[in-house]
């Protein structure tokens, strides 16, 4: 390939890639400001400063949008960096023992409710009345499932888990206790704040996989 088209084509990608960083940003703020239903197509793309066609090209639909603004909040960026490659993610595959382990899946966790808390929080109760919204929140669910269910298998290989507890048995746990209800109830209806909510659900965490801590409500 000359160098001519290459330039070419790299300065196509990159205007896509801005494009769809507009369209997700609009969107977002759609989302937030007036919820799923009252958001349409064509409000995200005149937020965005895009042709409605150019909304469709570089995302999606309005389900596909909502996705992909859950996908990118959740990870804080839109770039295509595995989770497992990223640095939270690899300081609890590096943790030398299970509590040390837990305590850096609870800082992730804390780290992706405290970011997808708004969003979810504000599209989440429109899931009864629309389809779409539904399907969203069940994808959501079987995606922290999923990674529950691999972060049990982790401390389990890693460090074994608390006596008479199996994989299924810790995933249930880990998938419920890091519930994003749960999370919002504490951080925000209770007033807890995101730092106290950490350290709680580390400390809960570790109990209920590997055995009993010495956490209070105080935080001491």
């Amino acid at each position: 390939m000359d160098t001519k088209r290459r330039y070419s084509r790299e300065g196509r990608d990159e205007q896509i890639a801005q494009s769809r960083r507009h369209v997700l940003n609009a969107a977002a703020a759609c989302f937030l400001t007036t919820g799923y239903a009252a958001t349409t197509v064509a409000t995200i793309a005149a937020r965005a400063g895009v042709s409605v066609q150019t909304v469709y090209n570089v995302v999606g639909g309005k389900a596909e949008l909502l996705k992909a603004v859950y996908d990118t909040t959740l990870a804080g960026d839109d770039e295509p960096i595995p989770m497992a490659q990223r640095p939270q993610m690899q300081a609890i595959l590096a943790a030398a023992d299970a509590r040390s382990c837990l305590l850096a899946y609870a800082a992730l966790g804390r780290t992706i409710l405290e970011r997808t808390a708004p969003l979810l929080a504000r599209v989440i109760p429109e899931a009864t009345g629309d389809p779409a919204i539904q399907a969203f929140a069940e994808a959501i669910e079987r995606e922290r499932y999923f990674g529950a269910t691999n972060m049990a298998r982790h401390v389990q290989e890693s460090f074994g888990l608390k006596p008479g507890l199996d994989i299924s048995d810790a995933a249930d746990s880990l998938w419920a206790l890091t519930a994003p209800e749960l999370a919002h109830r504490l951080a925000n209806q209770r007033d807890w704040g995101w730092e106290r909510y950490q350290e709680w659900l580390g400390d809960v965490l570790s109990s209920a996989i590997t055995g009993p801590t010495t956490w209070r409500p105080d935080g001491g």
